[in-house]
């Protein structure tokens, strides 16, 4: 496949250049966006959405229990349809314990302070949760210190559990940043059920971000290669097969007339990081700037026609400061009208 066509399908599948009708269409459709960065999570589904969306608008989809964030995968914080937790847990969920065991190892954590740390929080998430301030008070109290990330391994284990996830937002001065922690049993309405998860997953996967190979599915999921192989033969019937590797959606979602040439993506994108080789959408020299680096940050990327042309900051795009461009973009001014979007977003 061209890399032109690529990017290009690629940017529909992202639904960058085919936007859904609302912020929960959008979650539906990406099925998990990368969300450790609070503000960038809520970002990536404003910037799939066709309508002009605010940071409140995406809170109040949190709120309603549409959409909640939870360890999903590779250890990592995503937001999630809530209806989709439960199943994608039963297939990522293995994986990820095997991933811990050694860091749950030096922290010592172990079942019998699992089971204790379930008994003291239950009573306490019922009836709209608690914050982690307050999570960590209550660990404190029965002899847990949740100093060295214990606390938030304890929270990583009871989400990866199916016990809780993160729920409503908790209302603050400016861009708020934190979670209520709550219990799945009483905050999600419905589950889905797929006839196969692992299947499903793959085809999820692919909806949202192909073409794409099986490599860059094991990676986006944190499964093992053999997994990865497993789920694209049990989801063959469901995918496109464009041979080199590539797979890609059945259906494909319809472009939007007059779509932007720039987008302006947030840290941590799932159009830049959900790819075990990232070099189709940026230039291999500029990947160290984009990162992961050393500290695992990845910076918000300008993306025009499908390749990254530079970085920006969620702050400065507030501010009116400029990017800082890699590449001379071929309408400066379609660069700007994206920052301009984010500013608004964030404008609560």
């Amino acid at each position: 496949m061209k890399t032109a066509t690529l990017l290009a399908e690629r940017l529909r599948s992202h639904r960058l250049t085919a936007p859904t009708r609302t912020v929960t269409d959008a979650a539906h459709h990406m099925l998990a966006v990368q969300s450790q960065d609070f503000t960038a999570g809520r970002w990536a589904l404003a910037v799939r959405t066709k309508d002009p969306v605010r940071l409140r608008d995406v809170d109040r989809a949190f709120d309603r229990g549409d959409i909640v964030r939870g360890w999903t995968m590779r250890g990592t914080l995503h937001t999630v349809p809530a209806r989709d937790l439960g199943w994608m847990l039963q297939v990522t969920a293995g994986r990820q314990r095997q991933q811990a065991a050694s860091r749950h190892r030096d922290l010592g954590i172990d079942d019998d302070m699992v089971v204790s740390a379930v008994r003291a929080l239950t009573p306490a998430l019922r009836d709209g949760g608690c914050t982690r301030a307050e999570v960590f008070e209550i660990l404190e109290s029965i002899g847990i210190d949740p100093a060295g990330q214990r606390g938030i391994h304890l929270l990583f284990t009871l989400t990866i559990g199916g016990l809780i996830c993160q729920g409503p937002v908790v209302p603050r001065e400016g861009v708020t940043r934190e979670q209520r922690f709550v219990l799945v049993e009483e905050h999600i309405r419905e589950h889905a059920v797929p006839d196969d998860p692992l299947a499903e997953l793959f085809v999820r996967y692919i909806d949202g971000h192909g073409p794409a190979a099986i490599a860059d599915f094991a990676w986006w999921s944190g499964l093992t290669l053999g997994q990865a192989r497993e789920a694209a033969a049990q989801a063959a019937e469901r995918v496109e097969d464009l041979g080199d590797g590539l797979f890609a959606p059945r259906r494909r979602p319809r472009r939007t007339t007059g779509a932007p040439s720039v987008h302006a993506l947030g840290a941590f994108d799932e159009y830049y990081i959900s790819y075990a080789d990232r070099t189709t959408v940026c230039a291999q020299e500029h990947l160290a700037a984009v990162g992961p680096g050393k500290n695992g940050m990845v910076r918000p990327t300008l993306v025009e026609q499908g390749r990254v042309i530079g970085t920006w900051s969620h702050a400065g795009a507030t501010r009116d400061a400029p990017p800082a461009l890699f590449e001379r973009p071929e309408d400066p001014a379609a660069v700007a009208a994206a920052l301009a979007r984010f500013a608004a977003f964030a404008d609560d």
